[in-house]
């Protein structure tokens, strides 16, 4: 007999009896099985996000292996889980506390569609016709820089004056000015030891023909050399009176040309997909308080910036460090660098930013992929989020390229045995997919040959990608402008003016490949910008100078027969 009256808990318990029933019966039904969307989610996979890729084991990329044993099956290539007993495994939260080898089957993150803002590479109008090397080098150093440095220069001279200092002085105009950077290029090509040797005479050591003195007297040539200066000398004086609070810039010095070459190092080309963050060291031991001192750079001591740069070697942008910032995040030093060199609005979705071990966290990687970027680089053992779990790990002892993997949620962290271990962090790359290199190593007879060995796929494409600031910094130092000088300001107007070359030869080049044209190289190109800048044809040859007189040949007659009379009177 049936209740006349139900409670609210006897109805759900009614309701929720009928649904179960209901379900037991769909259960049987031998046509309902998992789908694939419902069968990630049981394992904690988002489909939308992560895919299943089939292993790649080293017998599969190079050819069949001569042991018994059975190559893992390869699953469908995306939205298939292969197996309910492999599901803890392949779960993207957390991991079972163990490394896995290539021969397990890992996920593979879905990249977002690499979308930039602009078509990579040189912008409009440098793609319109052929451009001169001035052309090219004057998007960065144009009227309104060349302006900056007249007007503060002149103003800086006439305080120099007034404050009792003994040259002579006439204003600088942007003409002049032109000429005078075309001698530091000239110069940074010829390399002597000491500014003055170019205007040296009558010595051993002279140039035979000194070109700077027929641009511009060595006298004119110091005196704005001295005088030289980026900002205005009154702003300066303001700015020094804030020393010690936080209105205080230490940056104001350079300001002016700082904001405009990062800003046309943006806006003239756009990179491609890989970039990479890394330091760059300006050598100089001027007594500033943001001198950095790098054990491992070539160049240990001058002041440090954090560079993103294109895999052909273009600065894309810079930032100058100068101590700990107060609009730091709390995040770290290395967070902060990468998210203020990496932005999205300027650049886009889908690039790849590859870094080393002083960049490299889980928090930096996670925010990168919420921005809709990829990352990858190398990381330290015992930082926080890697996994320090040793069980599986690769040892001293295990044989060379040795792959294991941990993946965590959207991160995969791989360890490899080369000459020493190796451990990558990624969000864009599989564990394996087949890459070798070749090692030296010793057989049984005591023979040395080269044999392939295993490469996880982070590690090629970071050897790849990761160099394009060592590539700018090589390109940079070659034929320099650098010189000694006791102002930490003009150490760095010399490095804006090695970038301003450095790019601008990298446009040539993209611009000569473009119109199918043989690009020069890089020496060959500065001097002909040199050559443009001081208004000298490059190919005008110096004439030679003659210090004899020429002798008429009826006097030389004369004088050998008085020679040969002497002669036969001394004898006699």
């Amino acid at each position: 007999m049936a209740k006349k009256g139900y409670t609210k808990e006897d109805a759900i318990d009614l309701i929720f009896e009928d649904t179960w029933e209901e379900a037991d019966h769909d259960s049987s039904d031998p046509e309902s099985v998992y789908s694939d969307v419902e069968e990630a989610y049981a394992a904690g996979v988002d489909p939308d996000v992560y895919c299943v890729a089939s292993p790649v084991t080293y017998e599969e990329a190079n050819g069949p292996s001569t042991s018994n044993t059975t190559p893992p099956q390869r699953g469908r290539s995306c939205g298939r889980i292969h197996g309910r007993e492999e599901s803890r495994s392949l779960s993207p939260g957390s991991h079972d506390g163990r490394w896995n080898t290539e021969a397990d089957p890992d996920l593979v993150p879905n990249v977002p569609r690499f979308t930039p803002k602009r078509t990579p590479g040189v912008q409009p109008p440098l793609t319109f016709g052929k451009w001169s090397p001035l052309d090219i080098c004057s998007q960065y150093f144009d009227e309104e820089v060349i302006n900056i440095l007249c007007a503060n220069t002149n103003k800086n001279a006439m305080r120099n004056l007034e404050r009792g200092r003994k040259f002579t002085w006439a204003d600088v105009y942007p003409e002049e000015m032109k000429k005078y950077i075309g001698l530091l290029l000239y110069m940074g090509v010829m390399d002597l030891p000491k500014v003055r040797d170019f205007w040296r005479k009558k010595t051993l050591f002279h140039v035979p023909f000194p070109f700077p003195a027929t641009v511009m007297s060595r006298d004119r040539f110091l005196a704005i050399s001295c005088n030289l200066h980026i900002s205005g000398p009154m702003e300066d004086a303001e700015n020094d009176k804030k020393r010690g609070t936080e209105e205080y810039d230490c940056l104001h010095r350079v300001q002016p040309v700082l904001d405009i070459m990062r800003n046309r190092c943006m806006s003239v080309y756009h990179p491609r997909q890989n970039i990479s963050v890394d330091e760059r060291m300006i050598a100089t031991k001027a007594r500033i308080f943001f001198k950095q001192y790098m054990k491992a750079k070539p160049t240990k001591w001058g002041i440090k910036l954090f560079v993103l740069a294109d895999v052909n070697g273009y600065t894309v942008d810079f930032k100058i460090y100068t101590g700990k910032s107060k609009f730091a995040s709390g995040k770290g030093l290395s967070f902060d660098v990468v998210t203020s060199l990496v932005n999205r609005d300027y650049l886009g979705s889908g690039y790849v930013i590859y870094c080393d071990n002083f960049y490299t966290s889980p928090l930096l990687f996670r925010h990168l992929h919420q921005l809709g970027f990829g990352a990858c680089g190398t990381c330290r053992e015992g930082s926080v989020g890697v996994p320090s779990t040793k069980q599986n790990a690769p040892s001293k002892r295990s044989p060379r390229g040795s792959i294991r993997w941990i993946r965590d949620d959207v991160l995969l962290f791989v360890k490899w045995m080369d000459t020493r271990e190796v451990t990558m962090c990624t969000i864009v790359h599989t564990v394996y997919s087949g890459e070798t290199v070749l090692r030296w190593q010793t057989t049984e007879d005591g023979q040395k040959e080269k044999v392939p060995v295993p490469r996880p796929t982070a590690v090629q494409q970071y050897n790849k990608y990761m160099g394009g600031v060592d590539t700018s910094d090589q390109m940079l130092g070659t034929n320099s402008v650098h010189r000694k000088t006791r102002k930490w300001y003009m150490t760095i107007f010399q490095h804006f003016l090695d970038i301003a070359v450095t790019n601008s030869f990298i446009l040539h080049k993209e611009l000569c490949a473009i119109h199918h044209d043989k690009h020069m190289t890089q020496q060959n190109f500065q001097e002909l910008l040199a050559a443009q800048l001081t208004g000298v044809p490059l190919d005008s040859s110096p004439k030679e100078r003659c210090d004899h007189l020429p002798v008429p040949l009826e006097e030389f007659n004369v004088a050998a027969g008085l020679r040969v009379a002497l002669r036969k009177e001394i004898s006699s």
